[in-house]
């Protein structure tokens, strides 16, 4: 490709997006993740959920090199599908880090890996680029969309200019999430809506707990708050704050979004 005043170009472009899905355990991730464009799923050791979806989907990823072989049948031997789906990225880290613990000095424990001090956190994230470059290479090549899922945890943020609080946090090493989300075009996540009742006890005492006000409705949202992440670019960035948990709410979603930015 040449690289010249003549190879400018103008103009936006909506390409098969990069997502990383999120979201609490049972919401319903896999389900959407089914209801993308033809997906095809790599499902990794301790996601057995798949099962009981009708969809296309490789044997069990067992270890890492499992993982890179299922992204090269796809860059290399004919097919129709339009979205790959690994499910999730919670049980891939486990692989990656037996990965590294092998092949970098043949340790036991990810904190051994060069002598400890981080270092075998920092070599996971090459295997984490390897990635994120097999699915740009799909994306490049055929034009192929990316779901990560991930579980969440619960954690305490220490927030410098307010009160502190509990969020919900990607469940992956911070630097592992970091990359995927800058590598990302968007983060979802999923959950249902609750509000706290409290009840006294007297004694000062109170009892709190959750009780869902849809009846058992999800939803999808689409921009960072203090409970969850979120947030894309682009036409992602976007996109309402809330939506019916469904892969056709989202799609009409973006779809919506990209028709006013070209009226």
């Amino acid at each position: 490709m040449a690289f010249n005043l003549a190879s400018v170009s103008t103009g936006t472009c909506l390409r098969a997006p990069r997502i990383i899905l999120l979201g609490v355990e049972k919401i319903g991730k896999s389900t959407f993740a089914s209801e993308a464009n033809n997906p095809i799923f790599i499902p990794i050791r301790g996601e057995e959920g798949i099962d009981a979806i009708p969809v296309s989907k490789f044997p069990v990823v067992r270890c890492y090199d499992d993982l890179v072989q299922c992204l090269s049948s796809l860059y290399l031997e004919a097919h129709n599908h339009n979205t790959v789906v690994i499910d999730s990225a919670s049980t891939l880290e486990p692989l990656v880090w037996e990965d590294v613990c092998r092949k970098e000095g043949n340790v036991d424990s990810i904190e051994k890996v060069g002598g400890g001090y981080g270092k075998g956190y920092l070599e996971a994230l090459s295997r984490w680029r390897g990635i994120t470059e097999g699915l740009d290479a799909l994306r490049e090549a055929r034009g192929m969309a990316s779901i990560i899922i991930g579980h969440v945890k619960s954690k305490r943020f220490d927030d410098p200019c307010g009160p502190s609080y509990d969020t919900y946090q990607f469940d992956i090493n911070d630097r592992a999430a970091n990359l995927l989300y800058r590598w990302s075009d968007v983060i979802l996540f999923c959950n249902t809506k609750v509000v706290v009742q409290s009840e006294k006890l007297g004694f000062n005492k109170e009892k709190h707990r959750g009780i869902d006000i849809t009846g058992g409705s999800r939803f999808l949202y689409t921009q960072k708050r203090p409970a969850h992440p979120g947030g894309g670019r682009g036409v992602f960035g976007q996109l309402p704050h809330e939506l019916p948990l469904s892969w056709a709410n989202f799609m009409d979603a973006v779809q919506a979004v990209s028709q006013r930015g070209s009226a």
